[in-house]
């Protein structure tokens, strides 16, 4: 609108206010309080040693059990933690089929108390535990632009407002993640994202209790190394100092690590790094990306942010082995060797350069309906490079 003043002169003021389009659910705020949750994100973050995710599970479509995984069990996580991790992530899916009442973005108590329960099997067993709103649909991530900028930022408010205080009572074991992977390209969408992360951070610690303190997690630009050093050049504001982390996430080269089937854009690599490459099918060795590329992500993160006191999470990262009936290797046993090679590498690095990682796993290397471990080969490369 344009004030005009008794001088003649006018000026142009832009107005804007949060969006209404849903009821607030900050309905019992609570005083502050600072029990059990004296830590700083420096401080949390290095009692992180090793971390793992429950994927394909939380974030499925209508139950946990959507993408063929068990439901969660507390004997799982105590599995996890025996086998070597302390800390877990949950992606977790709220809009996609767990609404009671979409039109006032209402999540179905029986959800968010079922993963409270998970919540609460990981800080029983003094695990941290990171719990974010996961692709769920893309409501977030793929709507990071000027046209969506309102409605998101009203979704992100309602939905954090009731997950933060159902989970309140939780210590600093726990974490809250704003989004996954949200897709930014550019300065201006970065923008927009900060106003998510902003609108994630007003509305948790609205919510009082122990969230006024709780260390909170916000992504860089599509969780990119490269992109997160060149754009995200601010933190949202927080009323609590040094409470802050971020999120990047690696699986370079994909070509190696997640690539199913040859692209129009490149081929698989079923070998990667330094005397893992195969003299028997040489067309599927690593082109680049191999060691030397890790040094020099990691050491962005390191520069960027970890040596300014704002600790780093590596939230997910992963090779995989390839084998069954499609799309196996030649040569399978140095293929195996490579990916463990990679798997060990880069959480060693990762550590070395002050990143806090969390493997990506689908109930490809341990047996959550037994308790077992599946891929020997994996676990002993984190776990040794964790030590």
């Amino acid at each position: 609108m344009v004030v005009n003043s008794d001088n003649g002169q006018a000026r142009r003021v832009t107005v804007s206010q949060t969006s209404t389009l849903y009821p607030s659910y900050n309905t019992s705020p609570k005083a502050p309080d600072q029990t059990g949750m004296n830590s700083t994100a420096v401080q949390l973050a290095a009692k992180m040693k090793l971390g793992w995710n429950i994927g394909n599970t939380m974030e499925s479509p209508g139950s946990e059990s959507g993408w063929g995984n068990p439901q969660i069990t507390e004997s799982y996580v105590k599995f996890v933690k025996q086998t070597g991790f302390n800390a877990i992530r949950i992606p977790c899916s709220w809009d996609w089929k767990h609404l009671s009442d979409r039109s006032k973005a209402t999540i179905d108590p029986a959800w968010l108390n079922r993963v409270k329960e998970v919540v609460k099997y990981c800080v029983d067993n003094d695990m941290y535990v990171l719990l974010n709103i996961h692709w769920d649909g893309g409501w977030l991530e793929k709507n990071v632009n000027a046209a969506k900028k309102d409605s998101v930022n009203a979704k992100q408010k309602a939905y954090w407002e009731q997950i933060a205080t159902t989970m309140r009572d939780f210590d600093e074991h726990l974490m809250f993640a704003s989004a996954n992977e949200p897709e930014v390209e550019n300065a201006e969408q970065m923008a927009i994202l900060n106003g998510y992360h902003q609108t994630f951070i007003n509305a948790v610690r609205a919510t009082g209790g122990r969230n006024s303190y709780r260390v909170l997690v916000v992504q860089g630009p599509s969780t990119n190394e490269d992109k997160s050093n060149t754009l995200m050049n601010s933190l949202p504001t927080d009323q609590v100092p040094n409470r802050l982390m971020v999120e990047v996430h690696n699986y370079t080269p994909s070509q190696f690590t997640i690539l199913d089937n040859d692209a129009n854009w490149g081929k698989m690599f079923y070998y990667w790094g330094t005397g893992y490459h195969s003299t028997i099918e040489p067309d599927r060795n690593a082109t680049w990306a191999e060691e030397g590329e890790h040094i020099r992500s990691f050491g962005l993160m390191k520069a960027k942010f970890i040596d300014k006191g704002i600790p780093v999470i590596l939230g997910e990262y992963g090779a995989y082995k390839r084998g069954g009936t499609n799309n196996v290797p030649l040569d399978l046993a140095k293929h195996n060797a490579s990916v463990d090679y990679w798997n060990n590498y880069v959480t060693k690095q990762a550590i070395q350069f002050g990143l806090k990682p969390f493997f990506w796993d689908t109930g490809g290397a341990l047996d959550r309906r037994n308790n077992a471990v599946l891929d020997q080969g994996t676990i002993n490369a984190l776990v040794t490079a964790g030590k």
